[in-house]
């Protein structure tokens, strides 16, 4: 009864991570959009800038989505 249970929290809490994960690099294209049309000179800028926070955004997202793997199959 408690396997389904902590199967059950694992599989919510994969989906909690990709949901974060795509609300946050959402806003931060959005962010960076809006930046972007302000000052388009520093698009090159902003746009590296944006790549690299992204690239920490996915990081963190995978290592949930990985923890809660872990935890599915222990």
């Amino acid at each position: 009864m408690t396997e389904n249970i902590h199967g059950s929290l694992s599989v919510i809490g994969i989906g909690l991570s990709v949901m974060g994960a795509g609300y946050g690099i959402g806003t931060l294209a959005a962010a960076a959009l809006q930046g972007i049309a302000r000052q388009p000179e520093a698009a090159n800028k902003i746009q590296t800038l944006m790549l690299i926070a992204a690239a920490l955004v996915e990081g963190i997202a995978l290592f949930g989505i990985v923890i809660c793997i872990m935890a599915l199959k222990g």
